[in-house]
């Protein structure tokens, strides 16, 4: 299965139904919350080209929001970004 990382914050909605969706699908993912970390936000900003909450990688391949992640579920593609021991 492909790694899957998010940055997040705690109160974001967008954050919390990304999350729900990984969670239904039992994906494991690694939480990187910038709420308090201006570090992490601004390395955020730099791999994603936004700040915005939620980004989200599967594998090396930058996903983009939670709308892009339902996007794919709804496409059918997102099982097969996270890799065949997903499925």
């Amino acid at each position: 299965m492909a790694q899957v990382s998010l940055y997040t914050t705690r109160f974001c909605p967008f954050c919390v139904r990304a999350k729900m969706l990984l969670d239904a699908k039992n994906v494991t993912y690694e939480e990187v919350a910038v709420d308090s970390d201006a570090a992490e936000r601004r390395l955020m900003a730099s791999r994603a080209g936004s700040n915005t909450v939620p980004q989200i990688w599967i594998g090396e391949q930058h996903i983009g929001g939670c709308d892009e992640l339902y996007q794919l579920e709804r496409a059918g593609l997102l099982d097969g970004l996270l890799g065949e021991d997903y499925e």
